[in-house]
């Protein structure tokens, strides 16, 4: 790992391929946009074909616009600038979203799911960046168990989507729609703090509570209601339990010790 900090040429080459990947966010998801669509009207789920047509665009925005990013982090490379890692790993978190998401639809009605390059392809680029950074190993794995939280959180604000529409308009479906964009933001705000905390900032522990608070309060209201209503277990609980679980973690001594240590050693 030392080897590679500061490796600039390395930096560069990964920023190249980040540029292509959000081309290629551009194609796959262009490519099997309107089979998703068909498919799910073919599958008698109406909803879910709404789903698709909103957040599939949506994440092809954010994935190109991403590969958009990749070029100002080419040119931070280029000028062995130290914010270009950091910034690159932005780039890299966005595009996993964009490569994980849609190869869910497909894949329960049993389509290609190209899109799984994409999700590799920005998996290697978020580790290659924090390699180039030389970020330690433990902060490494919070940032990846943060990313978990980041990726679950928004594929709740997905499932209101989906689920506002099959519901009985009343208080369940009002409570999908009243919670839907609480973990949409609640999603960026992970991120955010993922580069707060690779870049050792000030503001990581608050951010990170403001992060997992959103995940709770976006998600355990569905949750609890799903589970209530239809007496079963609800997916809208693991986002918002993941995050309960690092906001324990983020209040304990362990964790001001080890971002302490990390602030300490960007500052040296």
């Amino acid at each position: 790992m030392k080897n590679l900090k500061d490796n600039y040429k390395l930096g560069a080459i990964l920023s190249v391929v980040g540029i292509l990947t959000g081309l290629l966010i551009l194609f796959l998801l262009a490519s099997i946009y309107q089979v998703n669509i068909d498919g799910k009207i073919a599958g008698e789920r109406p909803d879910e074909a709404i789903t698709v047509q909103i957040v599939f665009a949506m994440l092809s925005w954010v994935g190109v616009s991403a590969g958009a990013l990749w070029v100002a982090v080419l040119y931070g490379f280029t000028k062995k600038a130290d914010w270009a890692w950091s910034i690159g790993a932005v780039a890299a978190t966005v595009q996993l979203l964009s490569g994980f998401f849609p190869m869910i639809p497909p894949a329960s009605i049993g389509l290609p799911i190209p899109t799984i390059w994409v999700f590799f392809i920005a998996l290697v680029l978020w580790f290659g960046m924090l390699l180039v950074g030389g970020v330690d190993n433990k902060i490494i794995i919070f940032a990846f168990i943060s990313g978990l939280a980041y990726v679950l959180t928004y594929i709740d604000g997905v499932g209101a989507i989906s689920r506002y529409q099959t519901e009985e308009k009343g208080f369940i479906a009002s409570m999908y729609a009243m919670s839907q964009l609480v973990n949409w933001l609640g999603a960026i705000v992970w991120a955010f703090f993922i580069y707060a905390l690779l870049k050792g900032k000030p503001w990581i522990i608050p951010l990170g509570v403001f992060a997992a608070a959103m995940s709770m309060f976006g998600g355990f209201p569905v949750g609890i209601t799903d589970v209530v209503i239809q007496g079963r277990f609800s997916m809208f609980l693991v986002a918002p339990l993941m995050s309960t679980g690092l906001l324990i973690y983020m209040l304990t001594p362990g964790a001001t010790k080890l971002i302490e240590e990390w602030q300490n050693k960007q500052l040296g």
